[in-house]
């Protein structure tokens, strides 16, 4: 079987793994506006970068009370957009009722140390885990066996989305035809693409050491994807 070759020096020298590292960036609302706040800007995050609000109780301990999404940036400043944050939803209790505001702390590239990935076959598996060693890849294996007991063939936002949740993600990283991207797992905003290679041949839903996740007749949007770039493309929204 012919390997695929992904130019890996001329890609990853300015990529994510060598000097594109988003570590969290710890932050001061200012002041809050419907659905949102702005923040002091600085060059730690980028439009697209996702966090979470912690709001200090009176006892003196944190707690996170929302998400936030990086919307804009201009003349210093930061614009973000709220979201409600259920990655840490239990039965037993109720979520956060508290609304963000001015002097809350908001923690974003919220574990950006953590990425899914999505690749086309194990080549481009072992390139990428290898080129970013900052980078902690939750394997395919995870994702594809929950795929696999939900027969569900094509995995939707809201899959990737929950399986982020589960292991403790918050990027996940598409290799695709000549491009490759890191993704906000909560928004499926693109942080970083970069052109690569071609792809010679693909697995779907994507490379997994499980094999044949199949779907049930009663699942009307359970079919198989066809088109491996045009499904997940589509899942970017591009």
């Amino acid at each position: 079987m012919k390997k695929i070759i992904v130019l890996i020096f001329a890609i990853y020298s300015f990529s994510f793994g060598a000097k594109f590292d988003l570590k969290p960036s710890y932050n001061l609302i200012l002041n809050t506006t419907q659905g949102g706040a702005t923040i002091i800007d600085n060059n730690s995050f980028i439009v697209g970068s996702s966090g979470v609000v912690l709001h200090k109780l009176k006892d003196g301990s944190k707690t996170i009370i929302a998400r936030a999404v990086v919307t804009s940036k201009k003349d210093g400043y930061a614009n973000l957009r709220f979201e409600l944050f259920d990655q840490l939803k239990q039965t037993a209790l109720p979520l956060p009722t508290i609304l963000p505001q001015a002097g809350d702390e908001v923690i974003l590239n919220f574990m950006y140390n953590r990425s899914l990935i999505v690749v086309p076959n194990k080549e481009i598996y072992d390139q990428v885990t290898k080129a970013f060693s900052n980078i902690d890849f939750i394997h395919p294996d995870i994702i594809a066996a929950y795929l696999s007991y939900e027969y569900k063939p094509n995995p939707s936002r809201s899959d990737f989305r929950k399986m982020c949740a589960q292991n403790a993600a918050g990027l996940i990283f598409i290799a695709l035809d000549k491009e490759a991207v890191f993704a906000d797992c909560g928004s499926f905003e693109i942080l970083q693409s970069f052109k690569t290679g071609s792809v010679d041949y693909y697995e779907v839903p994507f490379y997994t050491r499980i094999k044949n996740i199949d779907t049930v007749f009663w699942k009307l949007d359970g079919a198989k994807i066809g088109n491996y770039d045009k499904y997940y493309n589509k899942l970017l929204a591009r």
